[in-house]
């Protein structure tokens, strides 16, 4: 293999930079060239590329976001535009591919590797929600960046003696809630993952009067409901007056965290690795700090990571 492609597809995750860099350097390192495909599926189907070489990925170590820019694709899903991809990177003499992204961005994939372009998968996104590997891309960055906000409004609430709900990311996945509320002392998380009792909160809140706390912190995932919609019901039920804090797409930015960078790092090299063994249809992925590779068919599984663990702790740390 002589020639191969890097893509970066979906929701963007710190340290996607990085992991292009990886990739580019390692391949170089073997005398292999890359050419970077941008804005994902839909410059994939167009051709839209360009030959990476060392210094094109110089100075983007430290960068959020992702050099090669990223999109939604909706008619990828459509063989017939998945083709016209391939013969795309048959033109440009790109013989594999290595796709960064998440679940949404491996099914893509593995469509692609199933219509005989070698394909390996690199798992990026913040909702560390990938089947199959422990750790994501960018998951690392965005906990901290939930933190530090966290903590700011934890001192607002204080000053206040007030209640607020913090809305964070995750699409159906609660990681991020689950980390990021055990991390900032949050006195309740609620994740799609795990039963919540609204009668519950409230005691813990008034619990917490009683013993004459300032303040209550709560986390709720998007993938549960609106922070506004929780606000309503424990109004309802209690009458205490909440604050509403929605941290949005600041989760998703910011120059990665060195877990992430390191991370990224070893995920595009042993990528790279695997396209140079002749293997396709995988997915890089993590298991007690060693790499490993593993069929991209496992992000058909609707496997979710245990949480029942963190989730119990969390209830008891914050009695």
């Amino acid at each position: 293999m002589r020639r191969i492609g890097v893509l970066t597809s979906g929701g963007d995750a710190p340290g996607m930079n990085a992991a292009i860099r990886a990739v580019v350097r390692k391949a170089n390192y073997h005398g292999v060239e890359v050419y970077g495909i941008y804005h994902g599926y839909e410059g994939f189907i167009q051709g839209k590329m360009e030959l990476l070489d060392l210094g094109s990925v110089g100075g983007i170590i430290q960068r959020g976001g992702t050099k090669l820019y990223s999109s939604r694709c909706a008619k990828f899903k459509e063989q017939k535009y998945q083709l016209q991809g391939i013969e795309k990177m048959k033109d440009a003499g790109i013989e594999g591919l290595i796709v960064i992204g998440g679940d949404g961005s491996f099914r893509g994939a593995y469509a692609l590797a199933d219509l005989g372009l070698k394909c390996i998968g690199v798992p990026a996104t913040i909702d560390n929600d990938v089947p199959g590997t422990e750790y994501t891309i960018g998951f690392d960055t965005a906990l901290n960046t939930v933190v530090n906000a966290v903590d700011k409004i934890r001192d607002t609430a204080t000053s206040h003696e007030n209640t607020f709900i913090i809305e964070v990311m995750g699409r159906h996945s609660g990681n991020i809630a689950l980390w990021s509320g055990l991390a900032a002392g949050a006195e309740s998380i609620i994740i799609p993952e795990e039963p919540y009792d609204i009668d519950e909160i409230i005691a813990r809140i008034k619990r917490g009067e009683a013993r004459r706390k300032k303040h209550s912190i709560i986390i709720v995932a998007e993938g549960v409901m609106p922070a506004s919609e929780l606000a309503r019901m424990l109004k309802e039920k209690s009458g205490i007056d909440m604050r509403i804090t929605v941290l949005g797409h600041i989760q998703r930015g910011g120059s990665p965290s060195a877990y992430d960078r390191v991370m990224a790092s070893r995920f595009g090299a042993f990528a790279v690795e695997l396209l140079l063994e002749g293997k396709t249809r995988r997915a890089v992925g993590i298991k007690n700090n060693q790499l490993y590779d593993y069929d991209l068919q496992e992000i058909f599984k609707t496997e979710q990571k245990n949480t029942s663990g963190l989730y119990t702790l969390s209830k008891e740390l914050s009695i």
